[in-house]
Order: structure tokens, then sequence, then C-alpha cells
């Protein structure tokens, strides 16, 4: 039987290589491939296609739960297994409406890695134990039944992008630097993105972006 292919992204590179020795010695499990961020993450699987990708929430330039969305639309075959520090329901919801077949905590990845890989394998969903009090397999039900789905917006996958680092204060100017594109584009992705969403200054823009988790700042 061929080994069980796997794609890891977290932007922790210690972290991200802890979880690989994790996984090798499984000797059913093959570390296909790694990424730092959500869009390289994206361009990997147009070299690679896993049969699983573990992924973190909190990466730069595209998050793990758009990562997902992504994923979902373009290999849908694919399983997805969130890796997470965040212990907050609202997470394991929005991951799951995402398409993510199993949500595990970090603090649980050295006991419990195996096992959520493997029922996700035999077709199950897998909810970390710290948080399966509260959350049950009636939440991938409820998905199934069309009671929970994806919040989907009409951007594109820069334009959200875009919007993470203008909801992190960021000037158009260092948008520009940082994603190597020039001032004039990130403007016109900036009206775009308001425009889309009928909002009309920055300062309803950014509150925005942190209600809807592009940032880890709150309110």
């Amino acid at each position: 039987m061929s080994p069980y292919r796997i794609v890891l992204a977290d932007d922790h590179v210690i972290f991200r290589q802890g979880i690989k020795n994790i996984l090798e010695k499984n000797n059913g499990l093959d570390v296909i491939g790694e990424a730092g961020d959500g869009l390289k993450l994206l361009e990997l699987l147009n070299e690679v296609i896993p049969d699983m990708i573990i992924l973190d929430i909190s990466m730069p330039k595209l998050r793990g739960i758009e990562a997902t969305q992504e994923i979902k639309m373009i290999l849908p075959d694919v399983k997805v297994l969130i890796l997470s520090m965040h212990k907050d329901k609202a997470f394991v919801y929005s991951a799951i409406s995402a398409g993510a077949e199993g949500y595990l905590l970090k603090e649980d990845a050295d006991t419990e890695l195996f096992a959520a890989i493997e029922k996700i394998f035999q077709g199950g969903r897998y909810i970390s134990p710290l948080l399966v009090g509260e959350l049950t397999d009636e939440l991938f039900q409820t998905r199934q039944k069309g009671k929970l789905t994806p919040q989907h917006e009409p951007l594109t996958t820069r334009e959200r992008e875009v919007l993470k680092l203008i909801g992190e204060g960021i000037s158009n100017k260092e948008i520009a630097d940082l994603l190597f594109i020039s001032i004039r584009t990130v403007e016109n992705h900036r009206a775009n993105i308001m425009r889309k969403l009928n909002i009309k200054n920055t300062a309803h823009l950014i509150k925005y972006a942190i209600r809807k988790g592009y940032t880890s700042y709150s309110t």
C-alpha cells in the first residue's frame, strides 16, 4: 500500500519540523511538501497533490480558514486537518464551515496526531479531545445538512491578503513592498474591496477585518 501523502503548512519552522519528525515515525505516512504561509501552500499544490493537508489557522498572507476554502474548491477530495492553538469554538466552526475534516489543538498533537489522521483517513471526522465536550460530530452533521455554510465573501485571494494587511494598520506603500506590487495596484485592490463589501471608509474597513478575524487584534 502506498504511503499516505501529507503536506504541512505552518509559519513556525521549528514547530513544523517537530510535526514532521512525529509523522516520520510512522512508515505509512510521507511528508511530501511544506509551506510557511497560505499563499505558498496554494502554490505548492500546483506541484504536488497530497492525500491530506495539515495546516495552522494563524498563517501570514492567507489564513488557514481561507486557504482551506481555496483547497476545497480546487482539490475537494484532499482532506484538511486544522492544527491550531485556538480553543475558541468560533475557530472550530469556521474551520469546519470552510470544509476541514478535523480540528486538532497543538497541545494535543504529540498524543493525538496519529489518531486524528487515522480517523480522517477512514472517512471520519475529528475534534481535539479538549474540545469534544462542547463540539461533537453533530457539528459535522449540521454542516452536511446545510445548516452551517461557509461565509463566502466576494473577494479574491489577493484581495483577502490585502484586507488582512489593511486590518493590521499597514500603509499602502508597506503593503506594496510586502507583496511586491505597485502602490497603484494596492489602491485598486483597496477600492475593489470597499466596493464589494459596501464599505465607505478605511476605519470601517479595518473594523470589518478585525471582526472577521483577518487580524490577531481584537475590538
